[in-house]
């Protein structure tokens, strides 16, 4: 029982994502608002993106921007990274649980509201040496 034990968390610790990454969850944003302005910056050095989300007015840009710093100081922190040299590999947003509210109407019924919420996910990678993003 114990070997079996041993091989699931040297399994599990292989599979593990190796790239530097920040999530944040339960973002009071629409996670399709949040898509809008990740597909801004997929791709971009951590340079270029953080200059579009301050510039972005979408009401998913500054959470977006405060994950992507978080990554940023996650790969210069726990594995010795330079910020320069890194790039956003991946970003997506999922979504969270939804907060049910009702908007009373006429004849005493109600209509349901669902205030949604999002998990926003960046990760990032450095760049090759052969100039490949």
């Amino acid at each position: 029982m114990a070997g079996n034990m041993k091989k699931k968390t040297e399994r599990v610790a292989e599979l593990k994502e190796k790239r530097p990454y920040a999530v944040a969850k339960y973002i009071r944003v629409s996670p399709y608002k949040v898509r809008t302005v990740l597909a801004l910056i997929r791709g971009k050095s951590v340079r270029e993106a953080q200059a579009i989300l301050e510039n972005c007015t979408n009401g998913g840009a500054e959470p977006t921007r405060k994950v992507l710093m978080s990554a940023v100081a996650n790969a210069e922190h726990n594995q010795g990274m330079d910020r320069g040299d890194l790039y956003v590999a991946e970003c997506f947003a999922n979504g969270g649980t939804m907060l049910k509210r009702m908007q009373p109407v006429s004849k005493g019924r109600g209509h349901a509201i669902l205030k949604r919420t999002s998990h926003i996910t960046v990760i990032l990678d450095v760049k090759s040496a052969e100039g490949q993003i």
